[in-house]
């Protein structure tokens, strides 16, 4: 595989990733390098895990896998967004947010919903007989750096449009699950 391919590949997967990081951006009061540095490590590092193991499992797990990774998106992106939207509707303007999305379960349930799609890059590349190294390296690496810059992005953003950010965060999530339920669902 070319590297102009692989870059390409590796930056539409990081999109899910840029969107999402850029909705923690936009809801942290305060942005800092252990936020960056979690998101970052975190996103990047599942997106470089994922092709390994849809590599690893080969042909077999595929049509198991394809038949249900969109709705799993779709749910963990939803409940992550929507437990966003209460609590930016239900707290009181004055009152600081609580929690933290490069934090706990949120993080890892982000993780997994945006790399998803990794794991079918590898079942696929698997299929052509390509090794997995360089390109999990590639699209890990690709994907840290787009959330960190998302993150860093939102963070302006926030600062620019005050703390009611929150809801549109919130929204980009559920959004972006309904997309990946939308691609794999009617488009295919």
């Amino acid at each position: 595989m070319d590297f102009l391919s692989l870059a390409g590949i590796a930056v539409a997967l990081a999109m899910d990733a840029f969107a999402v990081a850029l909705a923690a951006g936009l809801i942290l009061p305060r942005l800092t390098f252990r936020h960056l540095f979690r998101f970052g490590f975190h996103f990047g590092l599942f997106q470089a895990l994922m092709p390994i193991l849809g590599w690893l499992a080969g042909i077999s797990l595929r049509s198991h896998i394809e038949a249900y990774d969109h709705w799993l998106a779709f749910v963990l992106l939803s409940l992550v967004g929507g437990k966003m939207l209460k609590e930016a509707l239900t707290r009181d303007e004055d009152t600081p947010r609580e929690g933290d999305p490069t934090r706990g379960l949120s993080l890892i349930m982000l993780s997994i919903a945006t790399s998803i799609d990794a794991l079918a890059i590898g079942l696929s590349l698997s299929l052509l007989g390509i090794t997995i190294w360089t390109p999990a390296l590639v699209i890990g690496l690709t994907a840290c750096a787009l959330t960190v810059c998302g993150m860093l992005l939102g963070s302006r953003l926030s600062a620019a449009w005050g703390q009611r950010v929150e809801i549109v965060g919130g929204l980009l999530l559920i959004a972006i699950g309904a997309k990946i339920l939308i691609e794999h669902t009617l488009l295919t």
